[in-house]
């Protein structure tokens, strides 16, 4: 996980419409990006229906949701319009990003070792800077800490 204070790293991703968004695109704005295993799945859509419930008070905070996976853009539209997600979906299927942030892990899974996508939100300021991150975050409860912490 990338620590508080630091910058954060810049990236272009593509969005669930196929257009490109940069971390520089969002500049003055407070940043939520949080990262996630896979769309579709029971943990992801609750993290990701929880942020839709609350988008009115993270916009009247001034902050903008954005979620990354390294699932496809084409993965990202199903999910977006399954559960009218109403915040950027990005697609790193590269793991460019993933890596940059420190959240692609070793993970157990009833035994098995693989690698994958460790669930981390990071709350990155209108400069740019890392001003709290969190890791191993609990899907459902992420939402309303983050918009505890704005």
């Amino acid at each position: 996980m990338l620590a508080e204070g630091t910058k954060a790293p810049g990236f272009t991703l593509p969005d669930q419409n196929g257009k490109e968004h940069s971390l520089n695109d969002y500049k003055g704005q407070k940043v939520i990006l949080y990262f996630y295993p896979k769309d579709n799945t029971s943990g992801c859509t609750k993290q990701a229906c929880s942020f839709a419930e609350l988008i009115p008070q993270f916009r009247e905070k001034g902050a903008v949701i954005l979620g990354v996976s390294k699932d496809s853009v084409a993965s990202h539209k199903k999910f977006e319009e399954k559960y009218g997600l109403p915040f950027t979906l990005l697609s790193d299927t590269e793991l460019e990003v993933i890596k940059a942030y420190d959240v692609w892990k070793e993970k157990k899974n009833y035994g098995k070792v693989s690698m994958g996508v460790v669930r981390t939100t990071y709350l990155i300021d209108e400069k740019g800077v890392i001003v709290k991150a969190f890791d191993k975050v609990k899907a459902s409860e992420n939402p309303a800490q983050m918009l505890g912490v704005l």
